[in-house]
């Protein structure tokens, strides 16, 4: 497991706080829209859970997001209108794609909002004052720097959201094939691991409501 994260840490020996900041970011972006790779239309936009998060979905919504945390809120808007945004609008509409969105326009705009993104982040210094309009009025003055951890966080959330939609759907697991983070068990490994976890929960939960029982 220690492998994979220190390889991690080695790049990021010498940047400055604002250059591990901005890596930070790109490695999250680039973790995220990964988990596309290799599969379908249907798979990357069929919704994984009760509340509709599908992979294509998360990929457009930290695009789209992004523009506004690193566009608008340092007086740099994008020169791209996102209609899912305007008034009246289905206020879901930025976490999952329609049918007459295309996989390469969503994947294009994650692009576009990345190179958008990185351009302010170049241009200005950590303490470059702006204003989040959609936060509270007390919160809303913010520097470079507390965005840029914002949206570390935001895209490294949602890249662990990817993680697990994508194992769902077809049982990857990791960054990628061969992933050293992974324990190489195979189907029948998983399995049986699987049912160890299983059986430690339903134990643990036995022996407490029996506790619970006797008070």
């Amino acid at each position: 497991m220690a492998q994979a994260g220190e390889a991690r840490l080695r790049h990021s020996v010498g940047m400055d706080p604002q250059e591990m900041l901005h890596s930070t970011l790109q490695t999250a972006r680039a973790d995220l829209l990964g988990k596309l790779d290799g599969l379908g239309e249907y798979d990357i936009r069929r919704p994984m859970t009760p509340t509709g998060t599908s992979l294509l979905g998360l990929v457009k919504h930290v695009a789209s997001v992004q523009l506004g945390y690193f566009g608008e809120v340092f007086g740099r808007p994008a020169d791209r209108v996102l209609p899912w945004y305007a008034d009246g609008a289905d206020p879901e509409a930025d976490m999952w794609a329609t049918a007459d969105e295309t996989r390469e326009e969503i994947v294009d705009l994650h692009h576009y909002s990345a190179e958008h993104s990185d351009a302010t982040i170049r241009a200005l210094p950590l303490d470059a004052v702006g204003e989040v309009p959609w936060w509270r009025p007390e919160n809303r003055v913010v520097t470079l720097h507390k965005i840029l951890v914002h949206m570390s966080v935001e895209t490294s959330r949602h890249a662990g959201h990817a993680d697990i939609i994508r194992e769902l759907i077809d049982g990857s697991a990791g960054l990628r094939a061969g992933d050293a983070n992974v324990a190489g068990r195979g189907a029948d490994g998983w399995a049986q691991h699987h049912a160890r976890v299983e059986a430690a929960a339903r134990q643990a939960a036995s022996r407490v409501d029996d506790g619970a029982a006797r008070l």
